[in-house]
């Protein structure tokens, strides 16, 4: 047993009996007792090192707890969730440790990586709650990384990085859906003249981002900087498949290093499967990615609601800022949707096909109808414990009701014939008023809430959206 990471799980487990045992704690008592009592006894088992019968049935009895917790986490209301994301961010964190024990005893590096696995599903699963959950994973994963599998960070990130050319070769043809161009600036503008003249229709600023660390010294274009940043054994939530409109689209974990594996040169001709990591809060999972980007001041603007769209108020987080990663191979496709925020968007790696439309589109966008209304939050298939959503859709709108049944990257002459036919009302109405561009790598987009937008990677593709 390494010392550190012993201790860490002792003080953790102190910490979670005096929770247990304080009736006062608001968070703690709407779990349920049983829950309480399988948590604490799984913990005092591993502490104390009891025998292997013990150790067994209580991480067979924390793993039906954590399926129950995440079960519940998405199927309760908002009020009643938190205790589910505490119940099973405190599982994943013990079943962690359990994966250490049998580690320790055998040396099998399947166990250490199968540690920071059920640690990164405690942080994109139930967001890694309670009071310094998030900090003690982090310092966890640190440690397992370190001494069991012998890749610390000070190792992993001794060298330098050499940028990859991601562009493709290819140069998009106008779409056909789109009447005219988004605007480039050739200044940047004061943050007194955007917020004043410029925060109501989309622009570009080319080469915005070529300060940023991310497209320098610690370059995303590098698949050996992604995975070292990393580290050996991290698992992210990916989308399988190019469009989530698609039957055969679906959600699932996987690991970081098998993800960026498959971004990099096939090595046979078989084809391969669609993998979109889609709107994912990466930075949270990896902060040291969060420090390769600099936000632009323009976020701060603290901007009014378009008249075109009333209804628009900033993200509730005290930051009032949402940053979301988008990675993924040529082809993955975003369909035409809305989110209720002022976006700033990012390509750092590659090209990328933006198709926008503004909000008084939407009464000829042909949305797909409204889910059923529910007050319970419901997860999808293949990735458990988010709010349910599309890869491209916000998570404040639950459905697909934001998102068009038409197809604004045609690939031609007979598919947009067919398309006129279908949807007649959206090239009479939409298309005339439609933007299109194609961003290059270090290109900063802006668009204001309510818009319609779609995406197409041209190759791999990194982007970042900032809401606010």
């Amino acid at each position: 047993m390494t010392p550190r990471s012993r201790s860490l799980f002792l003080a953790f487990v102190a910490e979670l009996q005096d929770d247990c045992r304080n009736p006062d704690a608001k968070e703690l008592s709407l779990r349920g007792r049983s829950s309480a009592d399988i948590l604490v006894q799984a913990a005092n088992v591993l502490a104390d090192v009891h025998s292997q019968t013990s150790q067994t049935s209580a991480c067979a009895a924390l793993g039906d707890l954590a399926r129950h917790a995440h079960t519940a986490m998405a199927s309760s209301t908002v009020q009643e969730a938190q205790k589910w994301r505490r119940v099973h961010t405190d599982a994943c964190i013990i079943l962690a440790y359990a994966d250490v024990l049998d580690y320790m005893s055998s040396t099998d590096m399947r166990y250490a990586r199968s540690a920071v696995a059920h640690l990164d599903h405690a942080i994109v699963i139930s967001g890694a709650a309670g009071r310094g959950r998030l900090d003690l994973i982090f310092d966890l994963i640190e440690v397992i990384q370190a001494e069991c599998l012998e890749a610390p960070l000070a190792l992993r990130m001794n060298g330098s990085f050499s940028p990859k050319d991601c562009s493709s070769a290819v140069v998009s043809p106008r779409l056909s859906t789109a009447g005219t161009s988004v605007p480039r600036l050739d200044a940047l503008p004061s943050l007194a003249t955007f917020a004043s003249r410029l925060s109501r229709n989309p622009f570009v600023l080319p080469g915005f981002l070529q300060d940023w660390p991310a497209l320098k010294e610690h370059p995303w274009s590098s698949l050996d900087y992604l995975r070292a940043v990393a580290g050996p054994g991290r698992v992210v939530p990916v989308e399988v498949g190019s469009d989530y409109r698609s039957d055969d689209w679906s959600q699932r974990m996987m690991p970081w290093d098998d993800f960026i594996d498959e971004l990099g040169p096939a090595h046979t001709a078989e084809p391969r499967q669609v993998l979109y990591l889609a709107q994912h809060s990466l930075f949270k999972q990896f902060t040291a990615l969060r420090n390769d980007i600099i936000v632009p001041d323009y976020v701060y603007a603290a901007l009014d609601a378009p008249d075109d769209y009333p209804q628009y108020v900033p993200p509730s987080n005290e930051e009032q800022l949402v940053l979301n990663a988008w990675l993924g191979p040529g082809g993955t496709v975003s369909p035409a949707h809305t989110d209720p925020f002022f976006n700033f968007y990012a390509q750092v790696v590659g090209r990328k096909t933006i198709w926008l439309a503004p909000p008084k589109a939407s009464a000829h966008m042909y949305p797909y109808p409204p889910a059923p209304t529910s007050t319970s939050l419901q997860s999808p298939p293949g990735v458990p414990g988010e709010p349910p959503r599309n890869p491209a859709a916000n998570h404040e709108t639950p459905s697909m009701s934001n998102t068009t049944r038409v197809d604004v990257f045609l690939s031609s002459d007979e598919e947009a014939s067919k398309s006129q036919s279908e949807f007649p009302d959206f090239w009479r109405e939409v298309v005339p008023n439609a933007m299109s561009v194609t961003l290059e790598p270090g290109d900063l987009l802006f668009f204001p809430p309510g818009w319609w937008h779609a995406m197409k990677s041209e190759g791999m593709s990194f982007s970042v959206s900032m809401w606010f």
